[in-house]
């Protein structure tokens, strides 16, 4: 029996500590990412796993935790512009989205720096740079004086984590520290605006700040490159680089198969007790009061915000629920970060 409690309590040890934001904790974790270490970090978007962005090592620690293929390049997250312009180059329109967007959950892929580690950026010339909004990760770039890449905190592949509880089960074992801030406010990674050519600016990925809104202020129109349907059959060799991440045709997919619908026609619930259905908006009452055991929702009201910060805790729920199958229903074409939550549904339902 005791043998039993030593190997019970070893166990725990190992798995990562989940640290309050005091000011004792802050400074503590900081130096842990100076020296190389590895800390899941809060952002306004989901938790990331962040490093010294100019530590190739320290991001390689990243790789290994989450198991993330090379090819797939880090966001590097800075508190300033100035230290934005150290690791890449602001041209006057990546200044102009910046001026109104950072901080904030706008992604820009620019023209790197050489002292960026080719690890962080896939080899490529050009890296992808955020300034968070979240008021712990801005207190730990304070503290650490130097950029911090950061992917999200999870097994690489999986459901995004947005709060604490969520990187602990995933990466537990993998790491040592993790900054609890809270339930993430919005929900969904950040949007990605390829900016490498001011001229033709590609939406990479959408995200809280809408195509409309960057379009706007930059006076010009933005690019929609389409998505394949399916993953590309391997090729022999070395992967291709992604120029961001996010761009995998598969990705935030849970373990339980999922199907994505425009509509979950009303009584399917019904016919199929053993699989799960996720509304965008709670269905009416006469609809889904004999059947509420498989019946799941984004947001009661419609509330396009709530639903994108129900996201991904939904579909971790769900995956834990032990469905043969989970439905899910697309937003509304129509409503506020429609796609970005669709984006994030589409290719957690691609087959992989």
């Amino acid at each position: 029996m005791d043998g039993q409690r030593w190997l019970i309590k070893s166990v725990a040890q190992k798995l990562a500590r989940i640290s309050q934001p005091t000011p004792r904790n802050l400074a503590r974790l900081a130096r842990t990412l100076t020296r190389g270490g590895l800390v899941a970090v809060p952002t306004e978007t989901v938790y990331g796993l962040a490093a010294n962005a100019l530590n190739a090592r320290a991001c390689a620690k990243i790789f290994r935790a989450k198991g993330r293929p090379a090819h797939d390049p880090l966001i590097v997250h800075v508190r300033t512009l100035t230290q934005a312009a150290e690791v890449a180059v602001l041209h006057p329109a990546a200044k102009k989205l910046a001026a109104v967007f950072w901080p904030g959950p706008l992604t820009l892929v620019l023209p790197k720096r050489d002292c960026v580690p080719g690890i962080v950026t896939a080899g490529l010339g050009s890296v992808a740079v955020r300034m968070p909004r979240h008021r712990l990760f801005r207190a730990l770039l304070r503290l650490c004086d130097c950029p911090l890449a950061a992917p999200s905190a999870n097994p690489f592949g999986y459901i995004s984590p947005t709060t604490a509880a969520h990187v602990r089960a995933g990466l537990g074992s993998r790491l040592a520290h993790i900054l609890d801030g809270g339930p993430c406010a919005i929900g969904v990674e950040s949007t990605i605006l390829d900016l490498r050519d001011p001229a033709r600016p590609t939406l990479l990925r959408p995200g809280a700040i809408s195509r409309a809104q960057l379009e706007k202020v930059l006076g010009r129109r933005i690019c929609v490159p389409r998505r394949p349907a399916v993953p590309p059959a391997p090729s022999a060799g070395a992967s291709k680089a992604e120029l961001a991440p996010g761009m995998l045709v598969r990705h935030y997919s849970p373990r339980t198969p999922l199907v994505l619908t425009r509509k979950i026609a009303a009584g399917h619930p019904a016919t199929a007790p053993d699989e799960a259905f996720l509304f965008f908006r709670r269905p009416p009452r006469k609809e889904s009061a004999a059947v509420l055991r498989n019946i799941f929702w984004l947001t009661a009201t419609g509330d396009p915000e709530e639903a994108a910060r129900q996201l991904f805790a939904g579909l971790r729920a769900l995956d834990r629920g032990q469905w043969r199958r989970i439905h899910a229903e697309q937003a509304p074409v129509r409503a506020a970060l429609a796609p970005a939550i669709n984006d994030r549904l589409d290719r957690a339902a691609a087959k992989g």
